[in-house]
């Protein structure tokens, strides 16, 4: 490898003049990414309903404040959630928004086999197919981790962008194996309600949960930087925590701001990805670093 393969993604041009972009988008875990993560939690009730708070209560006030702003959005649905949930799923396609993939059962991909990764692409492609008649066309990988293998098994199946990377702030043509490519939307830790707001005891921690007027300050902050860099902004919320009433209405306030600012373009991912396609970037590498095994003795 020579330090010329790894180069970094480069500002694009926006359509219509526009000087940066921003989407928002929602993840329904819902029950799905406690019972991957924490087994037996199932029959946990109280930690149940905290998650089903996301598709039964916070959907359907999220979907409100998304028609009130004229904002089409993305969400990304595990296949799990799809089917237990499948009315809810089919109001998200009724209202006009993006529907995309992740996962199955939310699950982790760090040490799964190539084999499982696909088992759980293709069960969460079958889902989203059953339950809303969709094919999706972008990937987020549960907590944002992917193997080296996703991009090749998402472009197989006919994605056409993924949503993982934080090595960047501006979107890029990710190079995959055979001389493909993808494209790749960055996000970043600092832009997820889960870090913010999440409390489940003995699954997600003991830390403090956060005023929305704190987060709300973080974000608008980052959102000005990002903007003024010309770059893409793209905040991660969860139903379950963001739907709830004083953070969905802080989230509405800021939404509002961002879409009068008229030199920001405000839309779901599949339209920001289908610009970058346009764009015909070369793709860039990011390639796994080597480590000599003498320096692990």
């Amino acid at each position: 490898m020579t330090p010329e393969e790894l180069v970094p993604a480069k500002p694009i041009t926006w359509p219509e003049g526009k000087k940066a972009a921003a989407s928002f988008s929602f993840d329904i875990d819902a029950e799905s990414a406690i019972l991957f993560a924490s087994p037996g939690s199932e029959h946990r009730l109280g930690v149940m309903s905290h998650q089903a708070y996301g598709p039964l209560t916070g959907v359907p006030r999220l979907l409100n404040m998304l028609e009130r702003q004229r904002v089409r959005s993305t969400f990304f649905i595990p296949g799990y959630t799809a089917l237990r949930y499948p009315n809810v799923v089919r109001d998200i396609k009724a209202a006009g928004h993006e529907i995309a993939h992740h996962g199955f059962m939310h699950e982790a991909l760090e040490g799964v086999s190539v084999e499982d990764e696909i088992r759980f692409m293709d069960r969460g492609l079958d889902a989203l197919e059953k339950v809303a008649g969709v094919r999706p066309v972008g990937y987020r990988a549960p907590m944002w981790e992917p193997s080296y293998s996703t991009m090749e098994i998402l472009l197989d199946r006919g994605f056409l962008y993924d949503s993982n990377m934080m090595d960047s702030d501006h979107p890029y043509e990710l190079a995959v194996a055979g001389g493909r490519s993808i494209v790749e939307l960055p996000i970043q830790w600092a832009l997820d309600d889960w870090e913010q707001y999440c409390f489940l005891p003995d699954i997600s921690g003991v830390g403090l949960i956060e005023s929305p007027t704190k987060v709300i300050e973080m974000w608008n902050l980052e959102f000005e930087a990002l903007r003024d860099d010309g770059g893409l902004f793209v905040l991660t919320n969860h139903p379950f925590l963001s739907g709830r009433p004083s953070r969905a209405k802080a989230l509405e306030g800021f939404i509002e701001r961002v879409v009068s600012d008229s030199s920001v373009w405000v839309t779901a991912m599949e339209d920001i990805a289908t610009h970058v396609r346009s764009l015909n970037l070369t793709p860039r590498s990011l390639p796994a670093p080597v480590v000599d095994p003498e320096y692990r003795k």
